[in-house]
């Protein structure tokens, strides 16, 4: 007949247990060192650090077990595997992630309208590249300013590439009036550069008045007519694929945390394939290809994402881009598309 026993005190590795129930193994026994043990059977319960096998567990004094009943190892059994229902999180359905991510950029792009009307000074903006976190950000300013568009001005512009930490205070002077945005897109230069971030700390400080100073004789600067000290009343917005909580350089670490301490920081958490495609349907259904004038615009959309979502890792890159080169020779040679994309889009060997 089948025992069950009860350890009031006991060590399986290093897990300590009090009140567990399993299936005896085999009787109390000494090890050759005199060590006191039981062995059980830790297939047949759900037990935290419990082996699913037959395990050891360590006792001090044979009163540290009891021998108890069928019935209240099945109710043991029972209140443990409902913990570890409760304990386990329900998976998330492609709905349910879809809404999340969609719900980031939401929040992004009302953020990048904030910075437009001076309500938000800044904003840095983190993700794989190829999610269109450009794309959120500009369509928000193109439609903030309207107006200004109207009036043949424009008090927005969008850096991309190396800036030195003088082409930096240049730029913010000539966008330092309130409503005015720089956007520093992909430019990390400005990042990791000890110049270039103490004016970006300058100029995004917490007080009332942001001044930004240039300290040393800079003869551009005289023939330019730009004053080497002025007041930044403008906002910054940084799209960048840097994670600045997986940078490991100290030094830069403390540059960035005194950013990030002056800004809002937005991770759009986006880097499993999964998520990738998922925000890359999200936008190529919001009508990212209306411009190719497709007869059947639909269609070419399932064509793209099917391509993708079959090819997956054996695409050069899963990306935004990569749908609009899809699109290119659809538009190109409908006909033959998938051959040439199979010759320019994919990796060899895989």
């Amino acid at each position: 007949m089948k025992q069950f026993v009860e350890i009031k005190k006991g060590v399986y590795g290093k897990t300590a247990l009090s009140g567990e129930i399993f299936p005896l193994v085999s009787p109390l026994a000494r090890s050759p060192k005199g060590q006191l043990y039981i062995t059980v059977d830790g297939s047949k319960v759900h037990v935290p650090g419990i082996e699913p096998r037959n395990c050891r567990i360590k006792l001090e004094t044979p009163a540290d077990m009891q021998i108890t009943s069928k019935e209240k190892f099945e109710q043991f059994v029972a209140d443990s595997t409902e913990i570890c229902v409760e304990e386990q999180e329900a998976p998330v359905t492609e709905e349910e992630r879809l809404a999340q991510i969609e719900k980031r950029f939401t929040i992004l792009d009302d953020m990048a309208a904030a910075c437009k009307d001076g309500t938000v000074r800044a904003l840095i903006l983190s993700g794989p590249p190829g999610i269109g976190k450009s794309y959120g950000v500009l369509q928000q300013l193109e439609k903030q300013s309207m107006f200004d568009n109207l009036q043949g001005k424009s008090e927005w512009e969008v850096v991309k590439g190396a800036t030195s930490g003088l082409g930096l205070y240049k730029k913010l002077y000539r966008y330092s009036a309130k409503g005015s945005v720089v956007v520093f897109d992909d430019c990390d230069t400005v990042l990791f550069d000890d110049l270039s971030l103490n004016i970006l700390k300058a100029a995004l400080d917490s007080g009332k008045k942001r001044i930004i100073q240039w300290n040393t004789e800079s003869r551009v600067l005289d023939r330019e007519g730009i004053p080497d000290k002025f007041e930044f009343e403008g906002a910054v917005i940084f799209i960048t694929n840097v994670k600045f909580d997986a940078v490991k350089s100290k030094k830069l670490q403390d540059h960035l945390s005194a950013l990030m301490s002056r800004c809002h920081y937005i991770d759009l958490t986006i880097d499993s394939i999964a998520d990738k495609m998922l925000r890359i349907k999200q936008v190529i259904r919001l009508g990212m290809l209306n411009g190719y004038n497709f007869e059947d615009t639909r269609k070419v959309e399932d064509m793209i994402i099917d391509y993708m979502e079959t090819n997956g890792k054996r695409l050069n890159e899963i990306s935004l881009r990569m749908a609009i080169k899809l699109a290119e020779l659809i538009k190109m040679r409908e006909a033959t598309w998938q051959d040439v994309a199979n010759v320019t889009c994919l990796k060899r060997g895989i």
